[in-house]
């Protein structure tokens, strides 16, 4: 009777994380900041499920580009939807905006090129290093 193995078959792609408004909620800008990094650096593609804020978004891309080095980090592609703006009558005339931010893809500036973006599509290709 002859012996069956199991083959390892290496898959190659590109890793999606996918993290979800409950986990990320408790978190400070920072600590956002840099889970986003340390996926993004590790060639990942982060999607958070509610988006950053703008504030945290200028956060991103100033550390970003602080951490940028041409051989081994090229830096972050960055794409979410517009953000709405969600408050009551009583807020507008306090003159006070709540921002409501959604869903943000993050990914490495070499591996994610965005091909449309509007208020409820964004489209993108990904590229797997080589």
């Amino acid at each position: 009777m002859a012996k069956k193995t199991k083959r390892k078959t290496k898959v190659e792609g590109v890793q999606i994380d996918m993290i979800s408004e409950d986990f990320i909620s408790t978190m400070t800008s920072m600590e956002k900041i840099n889970l986003i990094l340390e996926g993004v650096r590790k060639g990942n593609i982060v999607i958070l499920e509610r988006g950053l804020t703008p504030e945290e978004e200028t956060k991103l891309i100033e550390t970003t580009m602080a951490e940028i080095e041409p051989d081994n980090f090229v830096g972050i592609e960055i794409e979410s939807y517009p953000s709405r703006q969600k408050s009551s009558l009583l807020d507008r005339l306090l003159g006070k905006k709540v921002i409501e931010t959604r869903l943000t893809v993050v990914g490495p500036a070499d591996q994610l090129k965005t091909l449309k973006r509007d208020h409820g599509f964004i489209s993108a290709m990904v590229s797997v290093r080589s």
